[in-house]
């Protein structure tokens, strides 16, 4: 079933009003020789300690599925308001020594806010298995025909393949990235090998689209782990 929501609204935590949707989107790739304690950090208290915030509802871990860098992406539904209050803010201004290490060791980090445009589709009890993550640019005078293409073309066709769960959009509200964010959840990948996807990444209308696009960024990941609320418990990884 297709299914589309507007922006949505929550109660804030406890030191704002009411607010947008949000997503807390986090791109890093350890040195080569790190990867046990980045792991065990990440999984066992940055995540869950980020879970732990009044506002924060889901948190995530993927690991890269193109072999693509950077390879992980670290994901957090969530009041775009938590992000402005004394308890985030102090988790970025105490931290650990070991979480001082970690990422002062990291080759890449990159982090970038989004705000919620647009739910399409059914949200599951479990994690999405996959996540495409397409984020693009489109010239400021073709972003309405890029949103009316994406919303009554592009997304229904999407949705009626094999395994495609779920699409978010989002517009950046800080990071160095593209503008638009498609957050597309899948149950699998076999909707990548039909006809009907190669069908819907080539109309005439996509080509025109994005004729216009002065950015474009396509990432695809696999679950690795699910934070928990509470800060002390760790990830279940999958991976």
């Amino acid at each position: 079933m297709f299914v589309r929501r507007t922006l949505l609204a929550h109660p804030a935590s406890q030191e704002g009003s009411t607010v947008a949707d949000g997503l807390l989107f986090v791109l890093s790739h350890p040195r080569d020789g790190d990867a046990a304690q980045f792991h065990d950090w990440y999984d066992t208290e940055h995540g869950p300690a980020r879970l732990a915030l009044p506002g924060v509802r889901h948190g995530h871990r993927y690991h890269a599925d193109d072999g693509a860098v950077p390879a992980w992406l670290a994901w957090y539904d969530l009041d775009l308001d938590v992000l402005h209050t004394s308890g985030y803010r102090r988790l970025r201004e105490n931290r650990s020594a070991r979480e001082a290490a970690v990422m002062a060791a990291l080759e890449i980090l990159q982090r970038r806010v989004y705000v919620l445009r647009g739910d399409h589709g059914t949200p599951a009890a479990s994690p999405p298995p996959f996540l495409l993550a397409r984020s693009i640019t489109i010239e400021p005078a073709r972003e309405h025909d890029f949103d009316t293409w994406y919303t009554q073309e592009h997304i229904p066709a999407l949705h009626r393949l094999p395994g495609w769960r779920r699409t978010r959009r989002y517009v950046l509200q800080d990071g160095d990235a593209p503008r638009f964010l498609a957050l597309h959840e899948l149950d699998h990948l076999d909707a990548f090998d039909t006809d009907a996807y190669r069908t819907a990444t080539s109309t005439p209308w996509r080509t025109e689209v994005m004729r216009h696009a002065t950015a474009d960024e396509r990432r695809l990941f696999t679950h690795h782990a699910t934070f928990h609320p509470g800060g002390t418990h760790a990830a279940e990884a999958t991976r």
